[in-house]
């Protein structure tokens, strides 16, 4: 190995098309996103053929971008780090193709990434990670709260039963005829509300680190309806407030109380809900009231689906020698354990 180990990453599990160049796993030398929520958002949320054709259509563009831009070669980069899962099949099946050919041509080894560990490894290009830690993943997809006792091993201590956060945020989102995604819209309406509204928080069984968000989801759709009947008027903002305030709760409440068992140095968020402003302060209140251990947000250009996250975890498994072979796959049921 160099010196230096120089990572191409590539991402296109959902509907952003990106390749980065990081070094060291810590340093990003480019970081490249086409994002395709434009052609998304008439429907409401992504399409999943169109999202395919969109990568076919970008991926070329975006890996030449990330090497013209971190001003490398081929002959510069030692792996070639892909999004291999979880993700929609079709998107994820562009990536993990370019990222063979290339491969193959340029003789590269390869690294196959999961997608939350890509997350949780968006963190490593602030900061060095400190372990034990936990990590709590809150994205479109996924609610997880993730403990780790060393790179690349992962525990998964609690997940979602049903809806992800992201995704009850999106469906709550529709409900109040809000633009796609809708999470950002329901945070900046959150701001301007106050969490009037009495909507259910589910704890699940004593001691569970396990989330559900879909009774909530359906609680807000039937405050909505029943207001509705009856000719009242709900505002959207308080609404939106006490809506978020549920589920930041829930989810504050439940890493506290990880970190508290775990006895972990440090606390990661990752995903793209990572970037709701609600969220962010709740944790960092939070947290203020708890001496030696380390909160760690990324800034919101990290939080987002990107390749620069990918080849910070790819680098990881690459000084591990957990290498890819030309018979990978896109692997949409990727388990982040295995």
């Amino acid at each position: 190995m160099s010196e230096n180990i120089i990572i191409l990453g590539i991402e296109t599990s959902c509907d952003e098309t990106a390749a980065s160049v990081v070094k060291n796993g810590k340093e990003i030398l480019s970081n490249v996103v086409a994002s395709q929520i434009e052609s998304h958002k008439r429907f409401g949320g992504v399409v999943p053929e169109l999202a395919s054709r969109h990568h076919v259509e970008q991926i070329t563009i975006v890996i030449e971008e990330a090497l013209k831009e971190a001003d490398v070669t081929y002959e510069d980069i030692d792996a070639i780090a892909v999004t291999e899962g979880p993700g929609l099949v079709g998107a994820l099946l562009v990536g993990v193709n370019a990222a063979k050919a290339l491969a193959f041509a340029k003789q590269i080894p390869i690294v196959g990434v999961h997608h939350i560990a890509g997350h949780i490894y968006a963190n490593r290009l602030i900061t060095e990670l400190k372990f034990p830690l936990l990590s709590l993943v809150v994205s479109g997809g996924h609610t997880e709260l993730v403990y780790m006792k060393e790179h690349g091993s992962f525990e998964v201590i609690g997940e979602t039963l049903d809806d992800a956060a992201g995704e009850a945020y999106d469906k709550v989102a529709r409900t109040l005829q809000l633009p796609y995604p809708g999470g950002p819209h329901i945070d900046r309406l959150a701001h301007e509300g106050t969490a009037v509204i009495d909507l259910p928080r589910a704890w699940l069984e004593e001691g569970s680190y396990d989330f559900s968000f879909s009774g909530l989801k359906s609680a807000v759709i039937n405050t909505l309806h029943n207001a509705e009947q009856r000719g009242e008027k709900i505002s959207p903002e308080d609404l939106a407030a006490s809506f978020q305030a549920s589920v930041v709760d829930v989810l504050v409440e439940k890493t506290i109380r990880a970190v508290k068992e775990y006895k972990v140095k440090q606390v990661l968020l990752a995903g793209g809900v990572a970037a709701n402003r609600g969220l962010r302060t709740a944790l960092e209140s939070a947290f203020s009231q708890i001496a030696d251990v380390e909160l760690v947000i990324p800034p919101l250009h990290l939080c987002t689906d990107n390749a620069a996250m990918i080849a910070a975890a790819g680098t990881i498994l690459y000084q591990q020698g957990k290498l890819g072979a030309m018979d990978m796959n896109a692997n949409p049921g990727l388990d982040i354990e295995k």
